[in-house]
């Protein structure tokens, strides 16, 4: 087996050189996503608050919830949309839904 050319292990240094760097830039990279998504998602939410008890309808399931800094909502088992008053915790509002199409 003969031996490499000078140009050849130029060459080979080069693209070892250019991989290093890839991979270093790589790491970085990913460093800096994972600390983008720590500060943008952290564990506490300085947002709306959760209620601390909602007193439901006799008879209603529910299925989802949803909140505003006014109101907050719970979907029901029984295709119902209630909507409650942040403040006071009353039922402002029902919205049936009508799923027959």
């Amino acid at each position: 087996m003969e031996e490499p050319s000078e140009s050849e292990v130029r060459s080979l240094k080069f693209l070892r050189g250019l991989v290093t760097v890839l991979t270093a830039v790589m790491i970085v990279g990913f460093i800096i996503l994972i600390g983008f998504l720590v500060t943008q998602f952290p564990g506490t939410s300085d947002g709306v608050a959760l209620p601390d008890t909602i007193t439901l309808p006799d008879g209603s399931t529910p299925v989802a919830f949803t909140q505003a800094p006014g109101w907050y909502a719970v979907v029901t088992a029984e295709d119902q949309i209630l909507i409650f008053d942040r403040a006071s915790g009353e039922l402002r509002q029902t919205v049936q839904i009508d799923l027959s199409e």
